[in-house]
């Protein structure tokens, strides 16, 4: 998966995300809409076979940048964690 910024705003972004994988995407728009700085997140995708998912993020404090990094990252800790208490309970 990849990230490529279409559009950048002072209170908004739109990424376009190439081979997008909805199992990571509605985590992260569920992440981005927890921070009280985040207005809106979505994804909109077009035709499946023609066109790549958008996801705008618009904020009303802050950069849009920032909580979408923020977001990531706090996904990446709840993957993580995650991934620890499986290896302790079942091992290795």
């Amino acid at each position: 998966m990849e990230f490529k910024l279409l559009e950048k705003k002072k209170d908004s972004i739109k990424v376009e995300i190439i081979e997008a994988d909805e199992t990571l995407l509605y985590p992260l728009i569920h992440e981005l809409l927890q921070d009280k700085n985040v207005a809106d997140a979505r994804f909109a995708t077009g035709h499946p076979q023609l066109d790549k998912s958008i996801l705008i993020v618009e904020v009303k404090e802050g950069k849009p940048q920032a909580a979408l990094k923020k977001a990531a990252k706090a996904l990446a800790n709840q993957f993580s964690e995650a991934r620890e208490l499986v290896e302790k309970q079942l091992g290795k």
